[in-house]
């Protein structure tokens, strides 16, 4: 119920505030909140849990009681460029990239014990 997105071109920090909306929700919730999200980094976090959503149907696990456990945004590479600037110099331009990991787990529904009566 894993799934992972390596090199997306986009800052961590922007991503972060995207995946802390929906970090312990359960999937529909998430899939819903993410559709309606004007943030660029919703679309590609909405394939990233359907993948993860879809690697535990494979596995056999009930889809309803999923929610996201864990949701981490690392810093990736970053792409070093040159901006020039006045007076012949050149400014450095960072292009920033993020990893992505997604983990999902299945709520567990808590069971009532009946005590039972001696006689």
């Amino acid at each position: 119920m894993k799934a992972f997105l390596k090199n997306y071109r986009q800052s961590p920090r922007k991503v972060r505030l995207v995946a802390s909306l929906i970090r312990g929700k359960n999937v529909s919730a998430a899939i819903a909140e993410l559709d309606f999200l004007a943030k660029r980094a919703g679309l590609p976090i909405k394939k990233l849990l359907l993948s993860a959503v879809a690697n535990a149907k494979n596995i056999g696990n009930d889809v309803e009681n999923l929610f996201i456990k864990e949701l981490r945004v690392d810093k990736g590479i970053t792409m070093k460029r040159m901006m020039p600037a006045a007076m012949g110099t050149g400014h450095r331009i960072n292009k920033r990239t993020s990893h992505l990991n997604i983990l999902l787990a299945e709520k567990v529904i808590p069971v009532k014990k009946t005590k039972s009566k001696k006689k």
